[in-house]
């Protein structure tokens, strides 16, 4: 396994933050498909920049975040601008060397003979024959529903290019889940992790939680620390030792890829590649 960054969330912006990851140690970085780096939207000088960049500094682009927005794939009516957006990330990573692409899709339902939940199959499975189609798989992030229901979810997909980015930190934070045990219910889906950690302080809900961080960004979640709250790597609930083990026991082998969700993580960052190299 190796050991990643997300430029953006460094604060000093995108190409900058390239160097950082390189700076504090880490093998590789993901980025955001947003913002000025929407491939929609960006000017291509970018994208090169980008990759220009994280060759001279060694830097492997891990992943990129389609950022879906809202409740990700769960409306019809939002579905055919979704896809075309998902299309062009897919497009943007190909273009970057990058063959993994990172999503919230929304809360997946448990009837799945329900609109929602046919909505949301649909276009994943649309999404994911394009990746496959570039050599590129869509990493569903854990979190807003229990593991077991996301990998059948991504199997029902029916796709190899449909795949599943774990995150132990949502699990212990807001789905109260075992983060261990749901690596073996996850296996060979997992494609991609996050390394973030914290804790559980009560219950809230978890679709009542994500309809938060869908309507109000991770700011509005965040103002929920009564309930839950992030902290550095190794200070939650996350049970490191035995989480790696079990990737390792699945036989994942790709990237831990630091996830600090807070206003003050840079200083932080150096902290938490030490204490993955420690693990691992």
């Amino acid at each position: 396994m190796k050991i990643g960054t997300l430029a953006d969330w460094f604060g000093v912006g995108l190409v900058e933050g390239i160097k950082k990851s390189a700076e504090y140690g880490a093998d590789g970085v993901q980025i955001y498909a947003w913002r000025d780096f929407n491939p929609l939207s960006m000017d291509r000088a970018l994208a090169d920049e980008v990759r220009a960049t994280a060759k001279a500094y060694g830097q492997e682009i891990t992943a990129l975040c389609g950022e879906l927005g809202g409740h990700g794939l769960e409306n019809a009516d939002e579905r055919a601008d979704k896809i075309r957006y998902m299309k062009a990330v897919i497009d943007l990573g190909d273009s970057l060397d990058c063959h993994i692409i990172t999503t919230h899709i929304g809360v997946i339902p448990p009837d799945t003979a329900s609109p929602r939940y046919v909505t949301m199959r649909d276009a994943c499975r649309e999404a994911g024959e394009y990746a496959v189609s570039l050599g590129s798989k869509i990493a569903i992030e854990t979190g807003p529903e229990p593991v077991e229901r996301l990998r059948r979810f991504v199997d029902d997909c029916a796709t190899p290019g449909v795949g599943i980015n774990y995150d132990p930190g949502n699990l212990v934070m807001v789905t109260n889940a075992d983060e261990v045990e749901g690596v073996r219910t996850a296996g060979a889906a997992i494609v991609h992790t996050h390394a973030k950690d914290g804790v559980m302080h009560k219950f809230f809900g978890v679709e009542e939680a994500y309809a938060i961080f869908a309507d109000g960004g991770i700011e509005e979640l965040q103002k929920l620390s009564d309930y839950f709250e992030e902290r550095p790597l190794g200070r939650g609930s996350v049970r490191w030792k035995e989480y790696i083990a079990a990737l390792r026991e699945v036989g994942y082998d790709g990237y831990l890829t630091i996830e600090r969700e807070v206003k003050d993580k840079a200083g932080e960052i150096a902290e938490a590649v030490n204490f993955l190299r420690a693990m691992l």
